[in-house]
């Protein structure tokens, strides 16, 4: 009689399942990229909130204020940390050019005169609290 080879065979050996650790030179790779990535968007969200932190309390400020002259003040402040000492020491018609551009809002001479006035116009508190929701923190002023 003829012997059947497939008894020859030995049983099949499961093997065993592959351990996920030690992790390989690749994923630890992508782990430090992803938390490189991570910790950075953190660190510029971070950033941002300070950057616009002036803004914020200006804002506060403003809708807390009814005098025009304050708020005229609170928008120097703002000009003044957001662009520096040039930019807030202008005068006259270069203010006015320099604040509308930042703030979509236009004022004229008239009305930055009557600050000084002893009565106020109230329409003008209302453009001025305006101009400070409105105003620009990333303007270029040398274009």
């Amino acid at each position: 009689m003829q012997v059947n080879p497939l008894d020859q065979l030995n049983d099949v050996v499961i093997p065993q399942s592959v351990s996920w650790w030690p992790l390989s030179y690749p994923m630890w790779g992508a782990i430090c990229v992803l938390l490189t990535i991570f910790g950075a968007t953190c660190w510029l969200l971070y950033r941002r909130q300070q950057f616009l932190k002036a803004k914020k309390e200006a804002v506060k400020l403003s809708h807390s204020q009814d005098n025009a002259q304050a708020l005229h003040t609170i928008l120097k402040r703002l000009v003044k940390h957001y662009y520096g000492d040039t930019a807030a020491s202008k005068s006259g018609q270069e203010w006015l050019t320099l604040q509308a551009r930042l703030t979509r809002v236009e004022l004229t001479q008239q009305e930055l005169d009557s600050l000084y006035a002893p009565t106020q116009d109230p329409a003008l508190s209302g453009k001025l609290c305006r101009a400070i929701n409105t105003f620009k923190v990333k303007e270029r002023l040398d274009v």
